[in-house]
């Protein structure tokens, strides 16, 4: 069975709320605004080499290269939900991002920087 998909119109809103005002929009919202640009993301990377978590919302397997299929995967980005949605939307630099230690990430192909913002 297929994995339901966020509609495109319902997650551009959930991202816009969540932009302009994250402590103020809901869990639901915040929710959406991650998992949505988190598919786009797995959309426009397609692959299995890299995860991207973001605890406790979700986390999706992306850009191309030698996946994996169990246990921990080799190349492993995590960052919390506002830095995910900064990051997705262009509002926060993949440098910036891991300088400041907003984004952990772990393994050689570990690098959003050529996917991020994600074309919604």
């Amino acid at each position: 069975m297929a994995k339901a998909r966020i509609d495109a119109a319902a997650g551009a809103a959930a991202v816009q709320t969540a932009r302009a005002d994250f402590e103020g929009a809901s869990r639901d919202i915040r929710a959406t605004a991650v998992r949505y640009l988190l598919q786009a993301l797995a959309d426009g990377a397609e692959g299995n080499s890299v995860e991207v978590r973001v605890p406790p919302f979700g986390a999706v397997q992306c850009i191309e290269g030698p996946g994996h299929t169990r246990g921990t995967p080799p190349n492993v980005v995590e960052m919390d939900a506002r830095t995910w949605i900064e990051l997705a939307t262009g509002h926060l630099s993949w440098a910036d991002g891991r300088a400041s230690a907003r984004i952990s990430a772990s393994g050689q192909r570990a690098d959003l920087s050529g996917h991020v913002p994600v074309r919604l």
